[in-house]
């Protein structure tokens, strides 16, 4: 995860290829205006970051993680997805979710409007995500929705990936993981919540093999074999945050008890000096490079 807060003539781009360099799977940057502690600092638009560094690189997959309708629109979005992945080569990832109720909530409403109750949020995340999928599958769109329309649409060529580049939906409740079951190619966790200031290492464990066994649940549902869904944790924000990039044996141990439920892909944040996200490069240069193999692969 490499936060957009660095210019790209001042280590942006270094960032990027330094990560293909050391073999990461992937890399991701959050879709916000602005970031808790970061908002008074530096701070660049997801798309334009992404667009630069899959010119900088060559095989790392690139995405976001995760966008929301906050600030987004279906079908200018789908516009901007089309030429990154064109652009990358078929290396985009969307990672989507309903999005929160930090500054992205409330930076576009006028003085007389309310942030969207957390049900309407859900109600538009389920018509954005049916919505954009449409938009990345089908060349011409026409949706006359309740929060959302597109009239005549063209989206000529679509994807280089297909039917379209993958979605990465991130989801705990069941309206959410319904979507992830019917539209996800991956699905996205950040722990549970509720335990993260409070919880031990365990209990999380715990609640994200109960989030899992949700999700298959919802996948069953749906008709679909959960296995066919990646499952990815964004680290961070689950009890003693900082233990998996304390060195290489904490994040072998870390990676290895999530693997044993279920997870495939761990994402860890690029270290930012005197942040809430510091860490020892050094230490997440040699994980990147050795934990893999601890591992087993």
């Amino acid at each position: 995860m490499i936060l957009p807060v660095r210019r790209w003539s001042e280590g942006g781009r270094q960032v990027w290829q330094r990560a293909e360099e050391l073999g990461f799977h992937a890399a991701y940057t959050y879709d916000h205006l602005s970031w808790r502690s970061f908002r008074d600092g530096p701070w660049f638009g997801a798309i334009p970051t992404l667009t630069a560094a899959a010119t900088a690189t060559s095989r790392l997959r690139l995405g976001t993680l995760v966008t929301s309708p906050n600030f987004r629109h279906p079908v200018t979005l789908a516009k901007e997805l089309i030429s990154l992945d064109d652009i990358s080569g078929g290396r985009i990832t969307l990672g989507i979710g309903a999005g929160g109720s930090g500054f992205d909530a409330t930076a576009l409403l006028s003085g007389d409007e309310e942030a969207w109750t957390p049900r309407e949020r859900a109600d538009r995340f389920g018509e954005f995500v049916s919505l954009l999928d449409r938009l990345l599958t089908e060349d011409a769109v026409t949706h006359e929705g309740r929060h959302y329309s597109a009239r005549e649409v063209r989206n000529i060529p679509g994807c280089v990936q297909r039917p379209r580049l993958p979605f990465a939906v991130a989801a705990t409740g069941p309206r959410g993981l319904r979507l992830a079951a019917r539209y996800g190619q991956a699905w996205v966790t950040t722990g549970d919540p509720k335990i993260y200031e409070t919880g031990t290492p365990a209990e999380s464990v715990a609640a994200i093999g109960r989030q899992i066994d949700r999700l298959g649940e919802a996948c069953a549902e749906a008709g679909r074999d959960a296995a066919e869904l990646d499952k990815i944790l964004l680290t961070g924000f689950t009890p003693d945050p900082k233990r998996p990039l304390s060195s290489v044996d904490a994040f072998v141990d870390f990676a290895g008890e999530h693997a044993r439920l279920g997870i495939d892909e761990i994402v860890l944040h690029w270290p930012i000096p005197d942040s809430v996200f510091a860490a020892d490069l050094a230490v997440f240069e040699k994980i990147a490079t050795d934990g893999l193999a601890q591992l087993g692969g």
